[in-house]
This record gives C-alpha cells, sequence and structure tokens, in this order.
C-alpha cells in the first residue's frame, strides 16, 4: 500500500485504485505511529478512484530534515577513496566501512527537497556532480519505520574528494535532494532482492545505466535508524536516506538538461531533469 502527497491532498493506493485520505496535515499523517492501518481503514470508507490524473505529485517531505547515510555499499566506499586518494582521506572511507559507527550527516532541510518532476540542481563550482539513487525511510519521531521512498542524493565529487572536510558542501545545496514519488507503507524490512536502477538520459539516449539490489546494502536499515536516534530528536519525524550502491564512472558528470530516472521495485519511479543554472 502506497501514500501520496499531492496539490489535492493525501490519497492512499493499492492495486491501482486511489482513496482521499482525511488528515489535518502532512504531519498529522507522519505523526501517526499506526500510519499503514489509518490509510487502509479509510479505504473502507472514501469513494475510490482510478487514477491521480489532473494532480500535480509533492514529495513527502515537507517540514521534515533529511539525513543520510554514507559508505553503506561496497561500490560507494570504493567510489569515495578513488575520488579522495590525493587528499590523503581516501583510508578514512575504509575505515568507516568497517567501523561499528556509521556516516550519517545532515542532507537537506524541507524547503531544499525537489517532488517528482522538478529540478534538481549541480553546484555552479563544482566539476564533477553525480546523482545517488537511495532507499530512503520515513521514520515517526518514535523512531519507528513508517515506510519507504526513493531519494537522489545529488553530489558534487569533485568537492569532496578535494577533502573529506568540505562534505557539507558537496551534499548540501538548493536543489541538491529530490525525494518521492510516494511512501510504500511497510514497517519491516524489504526483500534483499530488491532492485535499485537508474538510468540517465542525454539528448534523447541513454548517457549512463546502473543497478543494484538491497543485497549489496552492508548495515541493517534499524542500525542505521538507531544511530541516527542517539541524542538527536525528530517530533514531526525524519527521512533517511541509507547510501548508494551504484555510482556512475569516473569520467561522468552531469550536465544541465539530463533526465535522471530512478526506479525502487514496489515503491515506482522517481524522475526528475537537471536544472539550466
Amino acid at each position: 500500500m502506497r501514500l501520496y502527497r499531492t496539490t489535492d491532498g493525501f490519497f492512499g493506493e493499492e492495486r491501482n485504485r486511489f482513496w482521499r485520505v482525511e488528515a489535518a496535515s502532512w504531519e498529522d499523517l507522519l505523526g501517526d505511529a499506526d500510519l499503514h492501518n489509518r490509510v487502509s481503514a479509510e479505504s473502507q470508507r472514501a469513494e475510490l478512484l482510478e487514477s491521480l490524473d489532473g494532480m500535480t505529485l509533492l514529495s513527502p517531505v515537507s517540514t521534515q530534515e533529511v539525513w543520510a547515510a554514507g559508505v553503506t555499499y561496497f561500490r560507494s566506499r570504493s567510489a569515495r577513496i578513488e575520488e579522495s586518494k590525493d587528499a590523503g582521506g581516501g583510508t578514512f572511507y575504509d575505515r568507516v566501512y568497517a567501523a561499528d559507527r556509521p556516516e550519517l550527516f545532515f542532507k537537506a532541510s524541507g524547503r531544499r527537497v525537489v517532488g517528482p518532476l522538478g529540478e534538481v540542481r549541480i553546484r555552479r563550482d563544482a566539476r564533477w556532480s553525480v546523482p545517488e539513487p537511495e532507499l530512503t525511510l520515513a521514520i515517526h519521531s518514535s523512531g519507528k519505520i513508517l515506510g519507504y521512498t526513493i531519494g537522489n542524493d545529488m553530489s558534487s565529487r569533485d568537492i569532496e574528494g578535494e577533502n573529506p572536510l568540505y562534505l557539507p558542501q558537496a551534499k548540501v545545496y538548493d536543489g541538491s535532494c529530490a525525494i518521492g514519488p510516494c511512501l510504500l507503507l511497510e514497517s519491516g524490512n524489504l526483500p534483499k532482492e530488491t532492485a535499485i536502477g537508474i538510468k540517465i538520459e542525454r539528448n534523447g539516449a541513454h548517457a549512463y545505466v546502473g543497478q543494484t539490489t538491497l543485497k549489496e546494502l552492508k548495515r541493517p536499515v534499524a542500525e542505521l535508524v538507531s544511530y541516527l536516534f542517539r541524542e538527536n530528536s525528530f517530533p514531526e519525524g525524519v527521512f533517511l536516506m541509507t547510501g548508494t550502491g551504484i555510482v556512475p564512472h569516473d569520467d561522468f558528470t552531469l550536465v544541465a538538461g539530463d533526465r535522471i530516472v530512478i526506479t525502487i521495485d514496489n515503491i515506482g519511479t522517481l524522475e526528475n531533469q537537471v536544472a539550466s543554472s
């Protein structure tokens, strides 16, 4: 079962049947620890719709913060070591991959998050920019996982590679984060066979195609949530990107006009275009 936030309100969906979900606000919904049952119950009372045609999908992030985990896939570890080797920071990423404590960092405030079909941005002062497709958790203020969505962690690899202390500048800027198109309302773990795929289209052709599965995710998502909630509180809930297992080859960089299409099994597709400035 999925939950959508749109310009016309909130809608549940199952087997291509949609229904309106009554709520005072998006925060009202994400503040309900029993969200799955609440949305399911609405399907018994509301009129069923065939589609959400004519409505604009919004990101499932409103006022919530977005955080991210790094170096949770072996591919990400290798890419970070390669990009930072000249700065002497390569061993940091190898160590954090094997350490008990994960790398967690702030990614975006709600206002910086781009929704489906919106424009993401690359930094003007970056020469090497990539999208990072990531399974993203929607988490209740209690630390309970409410559901899953798709995230695009836009990253400036040259800035981070120059010095690991530049990570916030490489990761946090206007238009650096896209999340959507919905929440898959599942509190348990997704199957390890769940596929994550990305296609980057340029001038009508595929500039890059990549795929991985959750089998490659080193850390359990519950472990990431546990560390995130150490000494941190999130009264309106929080979103957590769980890292990427897909990193384009080193001679690839995004350019204005690129179309980024990310899919995750059972969740859907998040599509965005790179802004021209």
